[in-house]
C-alpha cells in the first residue's frame, strides 16, 4: 500500500475503442471537428462531452474512443488544448491588449483562472502572462539608428 493511496495511472486499453466500426469513428470525428473548429463550441464552458453526443446523437463512450483513437488524449484535454490556441491568439493580438488576462480566458471557455492558468501552463510552460510579455518583447524591438 502506498502513502495517501496514492498511484501511477495506468494505461489500459478500454476494450469498447476496438469494437466500434471505423466508420461510425471516422464520422464522429468529422463531427467534432465541425463543433470545435467551426462553430467554436470550446468557448462555453459548459459544453461538455454529453452535450456533445447530445448533439451529434452518439453516446459519451463513442465520442471518448473517438477523442482517443484520433487525438491521443481526453476529450477535456482536447477542448482545452482548442481553448488555449484561442487564448493564444487573444493574448498576442495588439488589439486586445485593453483585454484583461482574465477576460481572455472568460473568452476562450475556461470557467475560472485557474483551470485556465493550468492548462495553460500545461501546454505551454509558462503563465498567460509570460506568454504574452516574451511574445510582445520579441515583436517590439527598439529600432535601430542606421548611419548615414
Amino acid at each position: 500500500m502506498t502513502k495517501y493511496n496514492i498511484r501511477e495511472k495506468k494505461e489500459k486499453p478500454a476494450a469498447y475503442r476496438t469494437a466500434i466500426k471505423p466508420e461510425i469513428i471516422d464520422a464522429i470525428y468529422e463531427q467534432l471537428l465541425r463543433k470545435m473548429i467551426v462553430e467554436k463550441k470550446y468557448k462555453d464552458p459548459t459544453y461538455t462531452a454529453s452535450k456533445l453526443a447530445e448533439e451529434i446523437q452518439t453516446n459519451t463512450r463513442y465520442i471518448s474512443a473517438t477523442v482517443s483513437l484520433r487525438f491521443q488524449q481526453n476529450y477535456s484535454e482536447l477542448v482545452n488544448g482548442y481553448r488555449v490556441r484561442e487564448a493564444i491568439s487573444m493574448l498576442t493580438d495588439k488589439r486586445n491588449k485593453h483585454l484583461t488576462i482574465n477576460e481572455i480566458s472568460m473568452a476562450c471557455g475556461f470557467a475560472n483562472r485557474q483551470s485556465f492558468y493550468s492548462a495553460f501552463f500545461r501546454l505551454q510552460g509558462k503563465t498567460p502572462k509570460q506568454y504574452q510579455e516574451e511574445f510582445f518583447a520579441k515583436v517590439v524591438k527598439p529600432a535601430r539608428k542606421h548611419p548615414q
